[in-house]
């Protein structure tokens, strides 16, 4: 068969859990004799134009088709939290490559910044199409559910108001951040529902957004359903699939598998007056939870414990400072850096209890999986999903989530009780292989698709393929309107509005420029980005902005260049950073 998989990064660059997975099912395909290729993505390290988000790579026999993303207007879309679950750009490029590629399927295992609106692409064209769920995005738009002081949340409830809420608030969302920590759900679900019908007020800031966040639960549950299976791999993942709407009819379950060469089976023993070494390996961002873990493991004081934190210092650098400052004075403490996949045999081997102090809702990490296969005890956060492989007293331990003191409890027994660690260490099973999981796949694909019950309800956009030579215009900068935050920016064209947006970047710079000058600046919501059809002369554009009480200047674009700034009458300014009139 010619497949193709999906997966919002991929190595060699990224290779946490979902990577791998992606990446070892997509060998092993190729083992069997199928032919894959896989579509990903990977954040931009300097601005684009549309044509250029797109690239071509090859690992290991595997051909890589990457788009390149960031928190800008694209395509012809303005509004960065519609991007974010429906990527028409993507979307084209994705027409492109299965029309040139003609697949007999379609698996997806993330689509997260690709967006859902790949499945209206597979599905028009009939292809199979199918969907293993590694975390939470589908429910949530941050993937954790988890709320933003850090406790778990359920997902969408009532008319999703509380997601408004809580993107809100994570996203820091300037004049309405504060007023969405304290709003109760209720009227948060009238904001929601107000904007499902288009009758938010046009000066609300961040109405767009608002607008597009209160259609993505919706969106993204008819493009499951409209899906031949899910392969769920969790008690856990499938009651959150379902009971977010997905149809049950659509679900197969099973665990994932991991490439089980390379490691030692070896009972792990505490051996009295030897070091006992315990270990973490993940990403070091906050949900992972590895400031508990350093809580925990300090208030032990004891000579004859060692930690050790395998990880990527990058993933947070603000996270990791504060990791560093936690770890400060314990030597006993040391930051491994990260390591090639290949290697977890050999990491695996060096420690002794491998701790996973995860404060979100973790879905069977593929972590648990390679320590068991090395025979080595998990101690984990006691979340479901995690618990459905750590199973308390048998091959590892469970502790409180989140709490240091209870960790600290749970190692404390690992040290104190000498045989516990030989005993959990015995009875870890090894886990299914990645053949063994691919098999299962290929089982799915065999099966008689579910029925169709989604298709029909809600209408699947058609996209054309993707050229080049169409790609959208854009043009993006900062403005200020009467010392302060403008209302709206507008390109134009004679009286015909080509492009506006209310939704404005913070741009501390250009404060602190005027404030150099001796000028008091309002706010910090400077920074627009418009993007807008192909075809519009330069030399026939306007850019209009608008101010709070309405009054609005308007200025040529040919008074405009790159790099520089224009006044405009008294108390209007507008800086350029970037143009693209194609």
């Amino acid at each position: 068969m010619k497949i193709v998989l999906t997966v919002h990064q991929f190595p060699p660059e990224y290779i946490s859990g979902t990577e791998v997975l992606t990446f070892s099912v997509a060998k092993d395909l190729m083992r069997r004799g199928h032919e894959v290729r896989v579509l990903t993505g990977a954040p931009a390290k300097a601005p684009l134009r549309d044509a250029e988000r797109f690239d071509e790579y090859e690992i290991e026999g595997i051909r890589v088709y990457r788009f390149t993303h960031e928190f800008v207007p694209m395509g012809d879309q303005n509004v960065i939290m519609e991007m974010e679950y429906t990527n028409r750009l993507v979307a084209r490029y994705f027409q492109s490559l299965l029309d040139e590629f003609q697949p007999d399927l379609v698996h997806i295992f993330h689509m997260s910044r690709l967006g859902t609106s790949i499945i209206d692409v597979a599905t028009g064209m009939k292809i199979p199409t199918y969907f293993t769920p590694t975390d939470f995005w589908s429910a949530c738009p941050t993937s954790l559910l988890m709320l933003d002081d850090g406790t778990p949340c359920k997902g969408p409830e009532g008319a999703g108001g509380n997601c408004v809420r809580h993107v809100a608030m994570r996203a820091r969302w300037s004049r309405i951040a504060k007023a969405a920590k304290y709003a109760p759900d209720f009227l948060a679900d009238q904001v929601v529902t107000l904007a499902r019908k288009g009758w938010l007020p046009r000066q609300m800031p961040f109405r767009n957004e608002i607008s597009a966040l209160s259609r993505r639960h919706e969106f993204v549950i008819s493009r499951l359903n409209a899906l031949n299976g899910i392969v769920s791999p969790t008690n856990l993942m499938t009651d959150a699939l379902t009971r977010n709407g997905v149809r049950p009819e659509l679900i197969r379950q099973h665990m994932y598998g991991i490439n089980i060469d390379n490691y030692n089976d070896v009972i792990r023993a505490h051996v009295q007056g030897r070091t006992l070494t315990f270990g973490f390996i993940g990403g070091l961002s906050s949900h992972k939870g590895c400031h508990v873990l350093i809580k925990a493991i300090r208030k032990l004081t004891r000579a004859d414990v060692r930690l050790k934190i395998y990880g990527n210092p990058k993933d947070s650098p603000a996270y990791f400072a504060e990791l560093q400052s936690l770890a400060d004075g314990a030597p006993f403490i040391e930051f491994c850096g990260t390591f090639p996949n290949g290697k977890i045999a050999e990491v695996l081997s060096g420690i002794d209890a491998l701790v996973v102090p995860s404060v979100w809702f973790e879905n069977a990490p593929l972590v648990i999986h390679s320590a068991l296969a090395a025979r080595c005890p998990v101690v984990a956060s006691n979340f479901p999903g995690m618990s459905e492989v750590v199973r308390h007293g048998e091959n590892g331990l469970l502790f409180e989530p989140g709490n240091p003191d209870s960790l600290a409890d749970t190692l404390r027994r690992v040290l104190e009780e000498p045989t516990l660690l030989s005993e959990l260490s015995s009875r870890c099973r090894p886990p299914k292989s990645i053949a063994e999981y691919v098999d299962e796949i290929l089982a799915v694909y065999a099966s008689p698709p579910a029925p169709e019950g989604g298709r029909g309800i809600v209408e699947f956009r058609r996209f054309e393929p993707m050229d080049p030579r169409n790609e959208a215009s854009f043009v993006s900068g900062w403005c200020i309107a009467k010392a302060g935050e403008p209302m709206s920016v507008e390109i134009r064209v004679n009286d015909r509005v080509v492009a506006q947006t209310r939704q404005f970047a913070p741009r501390p710079d250009v404060r602190a420029g005027f404030g150099g000058a001796g000028l008091v600046i309002r706010g910090e919501q400077f920074g627009f980005a418009l993007s807008f059809p192909a075809g519009i002369q330069r030399i026939n554009a306007s850019v209009r902005i608008a101010a709070p009480d309405g009054q609005t200047r308007d200025l040529s674009m040919s008074e405009l260049a790159a790099g520089s700034m224009v006044k405009v009458g008294d108390d209007f300014f507008i800086g350029l950073d970037q143009e693209c009139f194609s």
